[in-house]
């Protein structure tokens, strides 16, 4: 979506590829821009039967996205790595219609890995080690200008959050991290489970993003709990400016948003998903806390008792925050989705000709 900001604000008209099932169906209408939709779901390698219908269907998807292609006049495509990167990607091929992929994670992904080869552009978030040099671009991931403008007063006010509170920022993704979820309501809102104590609560503030799948169990714990009266609860943000802006230190998985996290100069508790793709969660965790900017605590080890401990400790060590925020900012890469725009009206320069990279004349049709 920052990409496709940055291409409408250089004149491209831009489209999606997508699925009616995932979060796009809802977030890229609601930002104004149109939708072809595919059917296509990821391949469970544990399950040899929904891996051949995943397959089977990836095959429609390809023709699919050919049509969608043919039909808004496409002159480059932008691969995300998701579930729709692969048949958008092959279709480009097919076609002839320049192809650029981005790589959000600390490896490149099955979509991305078979077709980098066919790509004008790699960009990465992260250096990987063996792809270097043509066509691989470190670019940082790209994050919405809203993480840049927030202002944190507003976005206080906003949540009903105290100027002068230490806010903890709890948030795992748009359907929520179960163990985070559950350690940070007994930590921070029921009694005597976390072991805060009067003087360290009496100006602290609890922001926490619970995701949709857990929200309803989340409310009626926290009705019931002693410390409800400085905990905001909601099931999500589609926007994390505010929610970033709003807090001092952030407990989270290490997916994608960790970029948008150090956008927005933030330190971090970062908890792994144990069960992430090539433990890409793991060195995304690593490259943030290598820097100084983050804590990792394994998922496996994840308490009450251990969370509120190191926040506490965090809060209490001012000089040590500090430092982390600092660390956090100096990862920044707040001009990644303009990087990558280039590279994509570059791309759609050339044309399918394979001639050098050279900025487009004229407007210019972008399927992402």
């Amino acid at each position: 979506m920052a990409v496709a900001d940055e291409l409408r604000a250089s004149g491209a008209v831009v489209s999606f590829l997508g699925t009616r099932e995932r979060i796009e169906a809802e977030l890229v209408p609601a930002a104004g821009y149109e939708i072809d939709f595919l059917k296509v779901r990821g391949i469970d390698r544990r399950n040899p039967l929904r891996a051949a219908l995943a397959m089977w269907e990836a095959v429609g998807a390809v023709a699919a996205a050919r049509r969608a292609l043919r039909g808004r006049g496409a002159d480059v495509v932008l691969g995300g790595g998701g579930y729709v990167a692969g048949p958008a990607g092959l279709a480009a091929a097919l076609t002839r219609t320049p192809l650029v992929l981005t790589e959000a994670d600390s490896h490149l992904g099955l979509a991305n890995r078979l077709l980098a080869g066919r790509a004008r552009r790699v960009c990465l978030a992260f250096p990987i080690e063996g792809r270097e040099g043509d066509p691989y671009f470190v670019t940082g991931r790209p994050v919405p200008a809203a993480i840049l403008r927030a202002d944190r007063d507003e976005a206080r006010r906003r949540f009903g959050i105290s100027p002068r509170a230490r806010c903890l920022l709890v948030m795992g993704g748009s359907q929520g991290a179960r163990s985070i979820n559950m350690a940070a309501i007994e930590a921070f809102a029921e009694a005597g489970a976390g072991g805060l104590d009067a003087e360290f609560r009496r100006d602290f503030h609890v922001l926490h993003l619970s995701g949709h799948r857990d929200h309803e169990d989340l409310e009626r714990r926290l009705a019931a709990a002693s410390h409800a009266e400085d905990y905001t609860l909601i099931p999500y943000e589609p926007d994390l400016g505010d929610v970033l802006a709003a807090c001092d230190l952030v407990l989270a998985r290490s997916g994608g948003s960790i970029f948008e996290v150090v956008a927005a100069g933030r330190p971090a508790i970062l908890v792994p998903y144990p069960y992430a793709t090539a433990d890409h969660q793991a060195a995304n965790a690593a490259w943030m806390s290598g820097a100084g900017a983050a804590e990792t605590v394994a998922d496996g080890e994840l308490s009450a008792a251990l969370l509120a401990g190191r926040v506490s400790s965090l809060f209490e060590d001012e000089p040590r925050l500090a430092a982390m925020s600092a660390a956090s900012t100096s990862l920044a890469k707040p001009d990644a989705a303009r990087k990558i725009a280039d590279e994509v009206l570059a791309a759609a320069g050339a044309g399918a000709s394979g001639a050098p990279f050279a900025p487009p004349e004229s407007k210019r049709r972008t399927g992402a």
